[in-house]
């Protein structure tokens, strides 16, 4: 009697500020593990509550993330330099998992394309996952990159995707955000390129209708600044009397979620997380919020009205591009992180409220269609695998 042998899936995922990378590949972790995929979730940041994937196995890298203060410095979570000696020691443990697991499916996020920091680790286990028979290594990107304008870099990206990876899934419509709009060399990787569709949340079946005003700004390592104005906006706005629920994320610093919880009062609600935001933002008039991928899809999930402050410091445009696509098609109002005070951020939610639409008909199932092209191509490598053998044991028969 045969019985059917249960693939699996390694998935590496290293969110460095924000949590928008872990909760986009957990989605994708969760529609893996429905088709019936043993999962291996490796996850190199701080550990963060609300993304467990029921069914799969967690293995947690010794946690790192960047410098808020200079985000090309990665540091422990003690605070101390993330240094070549604790780096050889994560990637070694990496590599074991590897060897130990064999997983039939690598799903990398955002390298090549991003997490170069993380190249001491992951180009060893590009080839530690060929030489241990893994059949699909796959990049998993979100559908707008950061732009990045340093010679050679694209060619350096777009060479280790022809050598090392067998998929690039852009996590997006190619009508609307192909990827050649943000990565010049986009046509020299088209053969490996499939887009999936946005990865939303799961339908929503009921909204919470519970708070008018929903301010939010992901993990909140960089969302103070935000916050604290939309608090104090808030008496100057049309919804002053109406009910506001601020998130300030688990990565806020400290003294400034101290501060908003001192804020807290009757119709000023203010909390660390929300298992549930995208039914609450479907019972909301209106969000405030930065413009990460995972917070706009919820956004267009809901319907909700809202007001994008794109995350700009270091030089990051991907949030700006994405709000003013947004923006460009009257679904939401951007205004600038330079321009962010509680007077203009009043004055933008009162042009949000009146005037401009709610909804677009998007495609949001990308995690299912992701979970489906990934065992898709994994069943045609097992097909070419099989004739291989069948044509060399035909050859060894002759001989």
């Amino acid at each position: 009697m045969n019985v059917a042998v249960r693939p699996s899936a390694l998935i590496y995922v290293q969110h460095l500020l924000g949590v928008g990378h872990l909760a986009r590949i957990s989605r994708i972790a969760a529609a893996l593990v429905a088709r019936g995929v043993h999962v291996i979730m490796v996850r190199g940041g701080t550990p963060v509550t609300g993304f467990d994937v029921p069914g799969s196995e967690m293995i947690q890298l010794d946690p790192v993330h960047a410098d808020p203060g200079a985000l090309n410095q990665l540091v422990g979570d003690d605070g101390l330099p993330f240094d070549k000696s604790r780096q050889a020691t994560r990637r070694d443990f990496l590599l074991g998992i590897v060897a130990a697991r064999r997983p039939d499916i690598v799903v990398i996020e955002a390298f090549p394309f991003g997490r170069r920091a993380m190249r001491f680790e992951l180009l060893p286990l590009l080839d530690q996952a060929r030489s241990h028979g893994v059949k699909i290594i796959a990049s998993s990107v979100r559908d707008i990159l950061q732009e990045n304008t340093k010679p050679g870099r694209a060619e350096e990206t777009a060479e280790l995707i022809e050598r090392c990876f067998d998929l690039v899934l852009v996590h997006g419509d190619e009508k609307t955000t192909p990827l050649h709009a943000s990565f010049p060399l986009a046509a020299r990787i088209a053969a490996n390129t499939i887009y999936t569709g946005i990865v939303g949340p799961e339908p929503i079946a009921e909204a919470v209708q519970e708070h008018a005003v929903i301010v939010s700004a992901g993990g909140g390592a960089v969302g103070t600044k935000l916050l604290l104005s939309a608090v104090e906006a808030r008496p100057l706005t049309s919804f002053a009397d109406k009910p506001w629920l601020v998130v300030t994320g688990p990565n806020m610093n400290p003294m400034a979620r101290a501060f908003l919880l001192g804020h807290a009062r009757p119709g000023l609600d203010v909390r660390t997380f929300v298992p549930d935001l995208p039914a609450r933002l479907a019972g909301a008039r209106l969000s405030i919020s930065q413009a990460g991928y995972n917070t706009v899809a919820e956004l267009l999930a809901a319907r909700c009205r809202s007001v994008l402050i794109p995350f700009e410091q270091g030089g990051e445009t991907e949030q700006l591009t994405r709000a003013q696509h947004i923006a460009s098609r009257g679904l939401a109002i951007c205004l600038r992180e330079a321009d962010l005070s509680p007077q203009t951020l009043a004055m933008a939610i009162e042009r949000a409220e009146g005037g401009i639409e709610a909804s677009i008909p998007v495609v949001l199932d990308g995690a299912q269609r992701t979970a489906d092209v990934l065992l898709s191509h994994l069943d045609k490598a097992g097909r070419r695998s099989s004739k291989k053998t069948a044509a060399s044991l035909s050859i060894l028969a002759k001989h």
